[in-house]
């Protein structure tokens, strides 16, 4: 199978190669990019840094792709890190203190930073002023440190679940929408020439359809046939070679996996179609409450197969229909 010149040698390393490296590259959340456009070219004008910005959205719609971009664009040096990597205070004053004018600083993950530590950043991201404590007891005494000019990017799956003042403070938040069927076809298409790979318009058709509308996804689902093809001893990844490897992962042509099919068949076969609550469910699953609402029900929702009721979850009659089964006033 032909390859390209410089194709990575492993996973970490292909994700990194079909991230986009331009804004150009960037297919998708066209609303969004508008906005952060003139967000950048305002500050770029007035030579000063952004303001901050908040996204929000499921995980592989592309929110650090959108941060490492914006730094691009701004042409600012971007530090990285994520909540739960900040575990105590002195995590957050290093990084702040670090700072030069002008960069930016990502945090992924957002909702899982400790309160204490968001503390800190109160005073850093509205006056660019950091307080710390120094010493204890008696001798302790308040120490303010002036932080130069910087810019706050933070990335979150859960924005119900920061808190009121930090989300307050962002000047702007974005949240990113599942894509439409055209924009993951053409990323396949982008990431298989990238990869030097081959491929039939029924492939990326194919593989599309079964990415869950997520950019990540797709990427997953391309390389996993990538990799059957050239064991299979294929020049391309042609409609059966999609299809072949996403049978082999049992993901059906919508992009459904095992666990999506098993919470399904739990809510339709153990408490009659629903509504079941989430504890009841995630019991019954033995799964966490939280994957639940966070990995499986966003696109089983977005598809239309479940609601969250008042009262619980409830299967609607188009899952049924996907999944071949008689709704229980039909079963008679």
């Amino acid at each position: 199978m032909p390859r390209a010149t410089k194709q990575p040698q492993d996973d970490l390393n292909v994700d990194q190669a079909l991230r986009p490296s331009i804004w150009d590259e960037y297919v998708g959340q066209e609303k969004i990019k508008e906005n952060l456009h003139i967000i950048i070219e305002a500050a770029k004008k007035r030579n000063e840094s952004m303001d901050h910005i908040l996204f929000c959205g499921q995980a592989g719609l592309g929110k650090t792709t959108l941060a490492l971009l914006v730094a691009k664009e701004m042409g600012a040096q971007v530090k990285i890190t994520s909540g739960p990597a900040l575990e105590k205070s002195g995590d957050m004053a290093a990084i702040l203190t670090n700072l030069d004018a002008g960069d930016i600083l990502f945090i992924d993950e957002a909702h899982r930073i400790n309160r204490t530590i968001e503390e800190i950043l109160y005073p850093a991201m509205e006056s660019r002023t950091l307080h710390l404590m120094v010493g204890k007891g008696p001798s302790a005494r308040s120490l303010n440190l002036e932080l130069p000019p910087f810019t706050l990017i933070a990335a979150t799956t859960r924005e119900n679940l920061l808190s009121n003042p930090l989300r307050s403070r962002f000047g702007a938040t974005f949240r990113l929408e599942y894509y439409n069927l055209d924009d993951i076809k053409k990323i396949v298409e982008r990431n298989a020439k990238i990869l030097g790979i081959d491929t039939e318009p029924e492939s990326l058709e194919v593989i599309a359809k079964a990415a869950r509308a997520t950019p990540r996804v797709a990427n997953r689902l391309l390389k996993r046939a990538r990799d059957y093809a050239e064991v299979n001893d294929r020049n391309k990844i042609d409609k059966e070679s999609a299809e072949q490897a996403l049978a082999l992962l049992e993901i059906d042509h919508l992009g459904l996996e095992p666990h999506d099919r098993k919470l399904l068949e739990a809510i339709i076969y153990k408490f009659n179609g629903g509504p079941v609550g989430l504890n009841t469910l995630a019991a019954s699953l033995s799964e966490d409450r939280g994957v639940i609402e966070d990995i499986y029900e966003p696109y089983l929702m977005k598809l239309g197969f479940i609601q969250r009721t008042s009262t619980g979850r409830v299967v609607l009659p188009i899952a049924y229909e996907h999944l071949g089964l008689k709704r229980p006033g039909e079963l008679l």
